[in-house]
């Protein structure tokens, strides 16, 4: 590739759905391209959570560097916004080196906060989130999602009824501002000025994305993901209330390891909950993100990305 051929600013996102092939296909481009890779995915921000992520092995981080992959430890929080900061920090890092940044990961909202914009929403409060924890601890998540929708229809259309995390923030916001997230997160305030061009893999029809997301779970099994969160749960600090332990597969486990339900019960469970991410990712890349639909292996990826980029 002609690096004088390609926008300065360019940056190249490469979206999709939990194991459609997204790291496999930015190896190669890797190899074909004067490319960084930098992790968009929620949970292999996280250090220690290597199997349950489906994080690259050591041996191809070595070869092949990843950028925001292990900068938390489990306890810790990390947001939308401060991924924003922290890619563009990496993007600039990469630019100055005359290379091109590929975005790579299935966390549709960090990318769309990348790509869009953020909304100016107040911090988190410590005391508005620990009474909404304690409400949910009586009534549960699924009734906090009622009073959400009571609130914000469209917030609750978006948001998973167990997902509590989204919705213990929706109902801070509007706590803290007496506006619903929805009309907030619509005063959408750009943060820079990159030339994106995005991919998203749409490559295998719904029966063999879901017969690849249950073969996997089951290899991380084999792989020592049991033992992988064992040693996640003897952490002092860590509980099953943080944001990382809510991650898909990581909850169901530790419900296993507390003696919630069989293995097999938390291993169906695990498997049926990262089916339901991927019909939301794959919403979010139809109705949310303005990308071009590729094939993983689609012998003219290589050259359709070439030309886009030469495009930009």
């Amino acid at each position: 590739m002609d690096l004088k051929k390609i926008k300065d600013l360019t940056v190249i996102c490469l979206l999709g759905p939990t194991a459609s092939g997204k790291t496999e296909l930015a190896i190669k481009l890797s190899e074909q391209f004067p490319i960084d890779i930098v992790n968009v995915d929620s949970a292999q921000v996280y250090r220690e959570m290597n199997i349950g992520t489906a994080k690259p092995s050591h041996e191809i981080l070595i070869k092949f560097p990843h950028r925001l992959i292990d900068i938390r430890d489990p306890e810790d929080t990390y947001s939308a916004s401060e991924f924003v900061k922290d890619a563009n920090d990496e993007i600039a890092q990469i630019h100055a080196k005359q290379r091109i940044p590929l975005m790579v990961g299935g966390t549709m909202l960090y990318f769309h906060a990348l790509i869009e914009g953020l909304s100016k929403l107040p911090d988190r409060d410590k005391g508005v989130r620990d009474a909404i924890d304690h409400e949910a601890s009586i009534i549960g998540w699924p009734k906090m999602h009622k009073k959400l929708a009571s609130i914000d229809t469209t917030a609750a259309k978006r948001i998973n009824p167990n997902d509590g995390q989204r919705i213990q923030r929706a109902l801070e916001v509007y706590d803290l501002t007496g506006k619903n997230i929805t009309d907030l997160q619509s005063q959408k305030q750009k943060n820079n000025n990159y030339n994106f061009i995005n991919f998203a893999i749409r490559c295998h029809s719904r029966a063999e994305l879901h017969r690849r997301i249950n073969l996997r779970f089951l290899s991380m099994l084999d792989n020592g993901f049991l033992e992988e969160v064992s040693n996640l749960k003897n952490r002092e600090s860590l509980t099953s209330k943080h944001a990382s332990m809510r991650a898909v597969g990581y909850k169901q486990i530790w419900s296993y390891l507390d003696g919630d339900f069989s293995l097999d019960e938390a291993i169906m469970r695990a498997q049926a909950s990262t089916r339901q991410l991927a019909k939301r990712q794959i919403t979010w890349l139809r109705n949310s993100i303005d990308a071009s639909e590729v094939n993983a292996k689609n012998q003219n990826l290589i050259s359709a990305i070439s030309a886009s980029c030469k495009k930009g």
